[in-house]
C-alpha cells in the first residue's frame, strides 16, 4: 500500500511539473485555403482570352502586353478590360490552364477548320512569348513537370465540333497539333451533335457522334459536355471508357438554364469518373439572372413589334431598359452553392473550377478575373471544405481526369483509327 501510494504521489508530482501542451489553434478559413492553393495550385478548365486576340487584334500579336492587361478597356468599341493577364494568373493561384480555341459556330465548316488552325496558332505563339512564366503543356507529365519549375502549364481545348469539319481526319490532325479537349457543340447544332440551345436534330449523336467520341477517347483527347443538351451528353456517358469532362457549366437543380448539368446527368459522371468545372458567369450560377435574360429578350421583342424598321430607336429603348434593369450578379457564395450541391452528390471528386473568363461580358460579383480564384476557395473554407477536398477542387481532380485519358488512349495502341468518308 504504501509503495503504490509513494508511486502515485510520484506521477502525481511529475504530472504537475509536466510543461502544459497546449492544444494545436483551429487554422482560419484563409489558412486553409492557402494551404490548400500551395499544394494543389488552380487548373482552370476554359478561358477564352484567345478569342480575344482574334477579336480585339486579329491574331496580330505585335505590342500586345499580357503581363498586364488592365488597361486594354476601348471604350470607342465597347470592349472592357481583359480578364486575364500573367500578373493577375499569378495573384489568383492559377497552376495550369485550359486556354480555348472557340471560333464562332456561324462560320461554315470549311471556314472553322481554318479559323480554329488560327487559333491554335496563335495560341502556341502567346504561350512562346512568355517562356518564364507559360510552358505549352500536351500531357499530365507535362503538367507536374511545370508546376515543377513555377510556370504555368497551358493546354489547348477546341470549343465546338464545328472545328473538326465533321471530319475524323481533321479530329486527329487537331490532335496532332496540340489540341486536348473539345467541347462536342457551341450554343447550336452541328451536323452530329445536339446542342443545348438549340432544337434537337439528332436525339443526342448521331452514329457519326458516337465515332468521334470512340476516337477522341482512343486519341487520349478528353471529351467535353459543355455545352451539349442533356441527351447528347447521356449518350457520351453510355459509350465513354474514360473520364469525361464538362468545362464550364454548373448545377441544374440549383438555375434550371440548359447549359447547366442536370442530375440525371451528375449521377452517370460519377460513375463515369469525369468532372464538372463550374463557371462564373451569372445567368448560369444565379436563376435571377436567368430570369432576367428572359425579360430582356422579352422586351427586345416587344421593341422590335413596335419599332420595325427603327433599329437605332429600338438600341436606345433597350439602353434605357439596360440601366433601369440591371442584372442580378450574384455572388462568390452563388458559385460556392454550384460547388457545394455538385460535391454533395456526386462527391469532392468530381469538381473542378471553368470561369469562362474572357469569354463572358459579366462575373459574379467577387469573381471578376483571373486574381480572385482564392476568395471562392476561402468561402469554401468557411463552410467546412476540408484541405484535402480543396486541393482536389484546384487541380488534383483534373490532374487525375486527364491522367485517366492517357492511360486509357496507351491501351488503345493497337486500335485502328474510325473513319469517316471525306465529303468533297
Amino acid at each position: 500500500m504504501r509503495l503504490a501510494t509513494l508511486l502515485a504521489g510520484s506521477i502525481t508530482a511529475s504530472l504537475l511539473l509536466a510543461p502544459a501542451v497546449s492544444a494545436r489553434p483551429a487554422r482560419s478559413p484563409e489558412q486553409v485555403a492557402a494551404a490548400a492553393l500551395a499544394k494543389a495550385p488552380v487548373w482552370d478548365g476554359h478561358n477564352d482570352a484567345p478569342g480575344q486576340l482574334r477579336e480585339r487584334h486579329k491574331n496580330v500579336l505585335g505590342s500586345f502586353d499580357f503581363t498586364d492587361t488592365t488597361g486594354t478597356a476601348d471604350p470607342a468599341t465597347g470592349n472592357p478590360a481583359l480578364h486575364t493577364d500573367l500578373k493577375r494568373l499569378r495573384a489568383g493561384k492559377v497552376g495550369a490552364q485550359f486556354w480555348s480555341v472557340y471560333v464562332s459556330a456561324n462560320l461554315s465548316e470549311q471556314q472553322a477548320v481554318q479559323a480554329t488552325l488560327e487559333q491554335l496558332d496563335v495560341t502556341k505563339r502567346l504561350i512562346a512569348r512568355h517562356p518564364q512564366d507559360l510552358t505549352l503543356c500536351l500531357d499530365s507529365a507535362c503538367v507536374e513537370a511545370a508546376w515543377k519549375k513555377g510556370r504555368i502549364a497551358s493546354l489547348m481545348g477546341m470549343e465546338g465540333g464545328h472545328s473538326i469539319g465533321g471530319s475524323l481526319a481533321v479530329l486527329r490532325q487537331m490532335y496532332e497539333l496540340g489540341a486536348r479537349y473539345m467541347t462536342l457543340t457551341h450554343f447550336k447544332n452541328n451536323g452530329w451533335a445536339d446542342a443545348s440551345t438549340d432544337a434537337p436534330a439528332h436525339n443526342g449523336l448521331s452514329p457519326l457522334g458516337k465515332d468521334v467520341v470512340r476516337e477522341m477517347q482512343r486519341l487520349g483527347m478528353l471529351v467535353d459536355l459543355s455545352h451539349v443538351s442533356e441527351k447528347t451528353m447521356l449518350d457520351v456517358l453510355e459509350i465513354a471508357v474514360a473520364p469525361v469532362m464538362v468545362s464550364h457549366s454548373n448545377a441544374f437543380a440549383i438555375n434550371h438554364h440548359p447549359r447547366n448539368v442536370t442530375d440525371r446527368v451528375l449521377d452517370a459522371i460519377r460513375s463515369n469518373g469525369g468532372i464538372v468545372m463550374v463557371n462564373f458567369y451569372p445567368p448560369y450560377v444565379v436563376e435571377a439572372a436567368r430570369q432576367w435574360g428572359a425579360n430582356r429578350d422579352a422586351e427586345e421583342a416587344r421593341q422590335k413589334a413596335l419599332l420595325r424598321g427603327q433599329p437605332d430607336k429600338i438600341k436606345a429603348a433597350m439602353a434605357d431598359w439596360d440601366k433601369a434593369n440591371p442584372m442580378p450578379r450574384g455572388s462568390v457564395k452563388d458559385v460556392a452553392d454550384h460547388l457545394d450541391y455538385i460535391a454533395k452528390r456526386i462527391g469532392a471528386e468530381h469538381v473542378g473550377l471553368g470561369g469562362d473568363l474572357d469569354g463572358i461580358e459579366s462575373t459574379v460579383v467577387g469573381m471578376e478575373d483571373a486574381s480572385t480564384y482564392p476568395a471562392l476557395f476561402v468561402e469554401l473554407a468557411r463552410r467546412g471544405w476540408s484541405q484535402q477536398d480543396l486541393e482536389k477542387l484546384a487541380s488534383r481532380n483534373m490532374l487525375r481526369v486527364l491522367t485517366s485519358a492517357e492511360e486509357y488512349a496507351s491501351t488503345q495502341r493497337d486500335i485502328s483509327p474510325y473513319e469517316n468518308p471525306v465529303s468533297f
